[in-house]
């Protein structure tokens, strides 16, 4: 994807401090090929019980997630600066459910995207967003 490429270089040069509020680099190596590969995603913080954690989602189509599956050791590039860390994807509803309720608390502007209304006191309506994730994995990035 073209679009790809030119996010891999703006997030590695000077200039990135434009998009890298919400935009991270991920490297990891492929399980079959072996090879390097860099994917710029979006992502927000968030905490959980074991700590602070970057998150991300997919669409269970695409195929570069699935080299993450069961935990892998990535390199993810957050405000210019590389940072080894551990990467590990859900794809059960409740974790995508409550990732995704996370994200659009963070980012309302993102709730039109994902097809979820916000309630009467400006929060996510988890029922649509367990509604609307069933083509969605979480995958959750801890820095070690």
């Amino acid at each position: 994807m073209w679009y790809n490429s030119i996010m891999i270089w703006l997030l590695k040069s000077p200039l990135h401090v434009v998009t890298s509020k919400n935009m991270m680099l991920i490297s990891y190596t492929g399980r079959k090929s072996g090879k390097e590969y860099t994917t710029p995603v979006n992502y927000f913080q968030a905490t959980d019980e074991l700590g602070d954690y970057f998150a991300t989602t997919s669409k269970s189509g695409r195929v570069w997630w699935r080299n993450l599956r069961g935990g892998a050791p990535v390199t993810v590039r957050i405000t210019g600066n590389d940072l080894p860390a551990t990467a590990v994807v859900f794809e059960d509803k409740q974790n995508i459910a409550q990732g995704m309720y996370e994200f659009l608390s963070q980012n309302p502007g993102m709730t039109k995207y994902f097809k979820v209304e916000l309630d009467e006191s400006g929060e996510p309506n988890l029922d649509e967003i367990a509604a609307n994730i069933s083509d969605t994995v979480l995958i959750k990035t801890r820095i070690q």
